[in-house]
């Protein structure tokens, strides 16, 4: 691979943030191979993550206007709007804690072994054959999703905690935050575009505290010249990832998420023959 300057690698891991992080195809797991192939030092991989602050940011532009309103319905007068609200952000909430807790007791181990490209193929195979499984299992191949507003029917705190503990798995690179959330969505209960909207919700305290506690915890191994390459791939990665949002959504109306799981598979096979290639 030539090299090529910084400024450019962080554009690329840009865009790749941008295009996967909402995807179930693993947006850590898609830059920690392109920084394996570009050959970019990240520090303890606070690259892959501080750059996904810009998809949280993307997320918030997005919504912008369901979040002022349910803003205002978190103290609305009116009893069914002012519970959905808080129902829903409460479960926000619930579902954000599962992945807090094992992330800070396993932090050294997920950041020494686990960011390592063979463990991303790895994690990208079997998490294309979960998907592919519990699709069938759900038998949801040929069904046309009703469309569902997460606001107006915010699903349970027990419906949050499974999303939670789903979410947990994708502390290891490859196997996907928003895939994760959107089968713990599904196997819970929720249809797919209920399932998908939450993890998008979601998205914003895990990633926003990610982002914040690698930054905190790396601090004083970045230098100067990195926080402008962390500015440019966070910068990228929201523009991107605003299209992505927007896509996804569209996608999952009348689609499943069986060739996300294909795709996987194949990718990570790819992988591990690149990577392993005498």
């Amino acid at each position: 691979m030539p090299n090529l300057p910084d400024w450019l690698i962080a554009v690329i891991a840009g865009v790749v943030e941008g295009i996967t992080e909402f995807l179930p195809i693993s947006s850590t797991g898609h830059l920690i191979v392109t920084s394996e192939f570009l050959q970019f030092d990240s520090v303890e991989g606070t690259f892959e993550i501080f750059i996904q602050i810009g998809a949280v940011i993307a997320v918030l532009f997005f919504y912008q206007a369901d979040l002022r309103q349910q803003a205002q319905n978190f103290f609305n007068s009116d009893v069914a709007k002012n519970r959905n609200a808080r129902q829903l952000w409460f479960g926000v909430l619930l579902a954000f804690i599962p992945a807090v807790i094992i992330g800070l007791l396993f932090d050294d181990l997920i950041s020494s072994i686990l960011f390592d490209p063979n463990v991303v193929a790895v994690a990208l195979i079997v998490g294309g054959i979960m998907f592919i499984a519990i699709e069938q299992y759900l038998k949801t191949t040929d069904d046309k999703v009703k469309a569902h507003d997460i606001a107006d029917e915010p699903l349970t705190y027990k419906q949050a905690f499974i999303v939670g503990c789903w979410q947990v798995l994708a502390l290891i690179p490859g196997m996907s935050r928003s895939g994760m959330s959107i089968i713990g969505g599904m196997l819970s209960g929720l249809d797919r575009q209920r399932a998908t909207q939450f993890s998008f919700y979601l998205a914003m305290p895990t990633l926003g505290a990610a982002t914040l506690y690698s930054l905190i915890r790396d601090f004083d191994a970045i230098q100067p010249d990195d926080f402008m390459l962390l500015a440019i791939g966070a910068v990228v990665s929201g523009i991107v990832a605003w299209f992505s949002i927007g896509w996804l959504l569209r996608y999952v109306a009348t689609n499943n998420f069986i060739p996300f799981g294909y795709y996987r598979i194949f990718v990570g096979i790819l992988l591990l023959v690149l990577l392993n290639i005498n």
